[in-house]
């Protein structure tokens, strides 16, 4: 429970003090997913199947372009197809990676989804 003495505080900054449990799952991915861009050859491969665009590229096709050896880009697919940046389709024996667009933009869109808050919360003017 909340002191009395900080009730009225509580309440005005309770976005910031208090996370749900579906914000805090947010978090975790959002976090899952920078933390594999972070990583110069994944995002090199992800920003190489962007350019590809929606239907993606063949697995040879990024190996080609961007010269990884094959079992080290099977390594930082299979990471990128874990925090779904990347899904994998088969066509007969060809494998293509496919960039996820609604997982960037879910990203994205996370990463600015409480812009500027603080200033209204902080705002002195409001502050009794």
């Amino acid at each position: 429970m909340v002191d009395s003495c900080c009730g009225s505080i509580y309440s005005r900054y309770k976005p910031i003090l208090l996370m749900e449990r579906s914000d805090q799952m947010e978090l975790e991915n959002a976090a899952k997913r920078c933390a594999e861009l972070g990583n110069a050859t994944r995002l090199s491969i992800f920003r190489l199947l962007v350019r590809a665009g929606k239907d993606g590229l063949p697995v040879g096709e990024i190996q080609r372009n961007l010269g990884i050896p094959g079992s080290t880009l099977s390594h930082h697919i299979q990471r990128l197809v874990h925090v779904g940046l990347v899904n994998q389709r088969r066509d007969s024996r060809v494998l293509y990676c496919e960039p996820q667009f609604e997982a960037v933009r879910e990203l994205a869109d996370y990463l600015v989804s409480e812009c500027c808050s603080l200033q209204t919360q902080l705002d002195p003017k409001t502050v009794d």
